[in-house]
């Protein structure tokens, strides 16, 4: 089996401050925990091109590109960072790295699709799952898991494909986008009543949502998806699963409080390639959302990739 791993430079140079959770930093941890567990021996790394504007208009309205674009131009005149909302700031380097980000994604998408690579994780930043159709929030300004999902079913023909979003934070931008879409099944869990305070109410019919409690354990996690999104899933048996794969909800991560630990984002991705086994030749894309404590996120990563990898 062939795990891809997508990842790029301009990724780091994307800044939004010192202090900022959201720091190169965390791509930094990920690729010196690679390879002090040996697990970068069993990853195959691919090229990560820019994403093209008709990738990013799946997901996005082209108002919303433009505004954004310019902007991150005016960051760009200036050399300054400029803020978007009270956490989301962009820099000079912010839209060549959310170009990045989003065409990781998609060339990880065609990887997957051509057998090339039987799955995939993009190490990118920025992150997505926060990006509306049209508005960027919380450390997000392209969606990239839904641009890869609409990609695989708008231009590679797919008929069916599921998200799978964990994150100590509601997916809310692609519940946005994909919501109605009956080709897409969405299941995520996230804390209850914290950032961006969605998800309570599902918008759609093809979301399965479990807001949790603070202080919830990973056994307790793990029976909410046996009971609830396994079900689903088998029903729906989808040809293709992306992931947003946020590791913000482990217990030593203060961007939330719950108790989850690497086992925990183990078992949920092994989960996740027994039925992608089962239902769709194994194909999985995974994107990098939240983690922000750097120790326990390139722990983390490194748990979800040695499920991929099977290693």
């Amino acid at each position: 089996m062939t795990t891809a791993y997508f990842s790029h430079p301009d990724c780091r140079l994307h800044d939004m401050g010192a202090g900022h959770p959201e720091c190169p930093q965390r791509l930094d941890a990920i690729e010196d925990q690679l390879l002090s567990s040996g697990v970068d021996v069993a990853l195959t790394r691919f090229d990560v091109p820019l994403a093209a504007h008709s990738d990013l208009l799946l997901a996005h309205t082209e108002g919303y590109l433009t505004e954004l674009e310019e902007f991150i131009r005016q960051a760009i005149d200036t050399g300054e960072h400029r803020a978007l909302d009270p956490d989301t700031y962009v820099g000079p380097h912010t839209w060549q790295a959310a170009l990045r980000s989003a065409g990781a994604a998609v060339a990880a998408t065609d990887a997957v699709i051509d057998g090339r690579a039987e799955n995939a994780f993009c190490a990118i930043r920025p992150p997505g799952h926060h990006a509306t159709r049209s508005q960027s929030m919380g450390f997000c300004f392209f969606n990239n898991i839904a641009v890869a999902a609409r990609h695989a079913l708008d231009v590679r023909g797919l008929k069916r494909v599921a998200i799978v979003d964990f994150d100590v934070h509601h997916g809310n931008g692609t519940e946005d986008i994909v919501a109605g879409d009956e080709r897409i099944l969405m299941v995520s869990f996230f804390q209850d009543q914290i950032f961006p305070f969605t998800g309570g109410v599902p918008l759609g019919s093809n979301m399965v949502n479990l807001p949790v409690p603070p202080y919830t354990r990973g056994g307790e996690v793990r029976e909410m998806i046996e009971a609830n999104w396994i079900p689903r899933l088998e029903e729906f048996r989808p040809e293709m699963f992306f992931i947003s794969a946020g590791f913000d909800a482990h217990r030593e991560d203060d961007m939330g409080r719950m108790g989850l630990v690497e086992a925990d984002f183990e078992w949920i991705t092994r989960r996740v390639v027994e039925l992608a086994r089962r239902h769709a030749k194994g194909r999985i894309v995974s994107c990098l959302e939240g983690g922000y404590a750097l120790s326990s996120l390139a722990r983390s990563v490194v748990a979800h990739l040695r499920a991929l990898a099977d290693v």
